[in-house]
């Protein structure tokens, strides 16, 4: 546990264009967490946080938080997590010396929770799955460890920082110093991804949304189906192959136990600095071309798409109201609506949303208020969670949640929990959805849940020869 009175310190750390060859050292550690910009390949990523050993965990599962540390909690989860934040402020966290203020005003994390939140059950309305619904993860609804260092890579400036006390920094340094493990069991896939529903099951859920559309309960659903797999070995080595094949500036790698959570997702939730609010929807997809006339001829395709701009923008409405909840009266701005973003395998449109916190208000209550993104559920939210409840045969936990950190200063940054991998056991799970309007094609719907996840499920089925998994 740290020492109250112990000072925070901020040293220089040797910079590395990819975090790999120290988290290589961590990851063994207790709680050990990499969020991932996807640098020197991934665009618009900056900084990389490493960490290990906390001080404190909190899971919460069946809806009810659990803490490690012997805390009065309240039985609301993101209020349990504020009452944690708010007693390692007060009692576990290092001092803040005024002196860092300046160097430390560029740093994303300077202790604080990190982790994931699961995409939440909706209340139940009309009719729904049988309960022999095809098992799925046993992970924790969220997951979240109290830190009080981090290993940053500032990848704009090229420079590397360890924010740690004294003492703790010389723990931290003989864990990098030490020899990464070796002797493991290299990664592979004893049972190649099978989808839990088949093509015929995806038309018929299509259908039934289309029904729901045309009779007024919603003007857009997201529908996901799941593919599962069997697999033995590491899975960091499982990582470093989906990095390589999909580099992103939201990827992150959790693991504990028996269990793991793979994300190389491109889409932010929610960033909060200064009481400075940003939500980065996606909407609307084209795969990669294959030349370089397709690719643009696909990119300019999804540009000029009346169909996809119109799914973003109601999106971008849904938004606007969640953020508008909790945000400063007339703050709420647009400044860009359906740019164009292309990454590895897909292009998107993609919007910024922002606003300012209304005055009392904590990032914690925005992510509630918002959670989980709208572009990841359809419009209304509440209604449409209740049909994807409905219609998917498979529990969603990890996926459209997001993985993120709360900052004791108030900063937070969380993504959306697509193109993730869920480890659990000696199986492999991975989601692929899209938004669904009334004017929605069957065929293309369902081939767009492909191109989001089928590089990823090649780069785990596809055995290299060569190989090196090390960094």
């Amino acid at each position: 546990m740290a020492d109250a009175r112990a000072w925070l310190e901020i040293t220089d750390f040797p910079y590395a264009p990819d975090p790999a060859a120290s988290f290589d050292r961590l990851r063994h550690r207790p709680g050990a967490v990499l969020l991932d910009s996807g640098r020197p390949d991934a665009p618009g990523g900056r900084f990389d946080i490493l960490t290990s050993d906390p001080l404190a965990t909190l899971t919460v599962a069946d809806g009810r938080p659990i803490c490690d540390l012997a805390l009065a909690m309240p039985p609301e989860p993101f209020a349990a997590q504020q009452a944690l934040l708010d007693h390692a402020e007060a009692a576990l966290l290092p001092s803040l010396p005024a002196t860092l203020a300046e160097r430390a005003a560029e740093l994303p994390f300077l202790g604080g929770l990190l982790g994931y939140w699961g995409y939440p059950q909706p209340a139940t309305h009309g009719p729904r799955q049988p309960a022999d619904r095809p098992p799925g993860p046993t992970l924790p609804d969220a997951r979240l460890g109290l830190y009080d260092w981090a290993l940053i890579q500032d990848h704009q400036c090229q420079r590397a920082f360890l924010v740690a006390t004294a003492q703790r920094r010389r723990q931290v340094l003989a864990w990098l110093r030490a020899d990464p493990l070796r002797q493991e069991t290299a990664f592979r896939l004893t049972r190649p991804f099978k989808a839990d529903i088949d093509r015929d099951g995806y038309a018929r859920r299509f259908q039934q949304v289309m029904d729901y559309l045309h009779a007024g309960d919603c003007y857009q659903i997201n529908l996901a189906q799941r593919f599962t797999a069997r697999f033995e070995g590491s899975t960091w080595q499982t990582y470093r192959r989906l990095r390589r094949a999909t580099p992103t500036p939201f990827g992150g790698y959790l693991a504990w136990g028996e269990q793991a959570i793979l994300s190389l997702s491109p889409e932010r939730f929610i960033r909060v600095i200064d009481s400075q609010v940003e939500t980065r929807p996606i909407k609307g997809t084209r795969p990669r071309g294959t030349t370089v006339d397709e690719d643009q001829r696909l990119a300019t395709e999804l540009e000029q798409s009346a169909k996809d701009r119109a799914e973003n923008i109601m999106i971008v409405d849904l938004l606007r109201n969640d953020l508008g909840r909790v945000c400063r009266s007339g703050s709420v701005t647009v400044p860009q609506l359906c740019g164009l973003e292309s990454y590895a395998n897909v292009h998107h449109l993609v919007s910024i949303v922002r606003g300012e916190l209304a005055a009392g208000a904590s990032p914690l209550d925005l992510l509630a208020a918002a959670f989980p993104g709208g572009s990841i559920t359809g419009a209304p939210k509440h209604r449409a969670m209740q049909i994807i409840d409905e219609l998917e045969p498979c529990r969603r936990g990890v996926y459209c949640g997001s993985l993120g950190y709360l900052d004791r200063r108030g900063r937070l940054d969380t993504s959306i929990a697509i193109r993730t991998v869920v480890a659990d056991g000696d199986t492999l799970h991975i989601w692929g959805g899209g938004g669904l309007v009334a004017d929605s094609e069957e065929a293309s719907e369902y081939r767009e849940t492909l191109t989001k996840i089928e590089r990823l499920m090649q780069a785990l089925e596809t055995p290299a020869a060569h190989e090196n998994d090390s960094p």
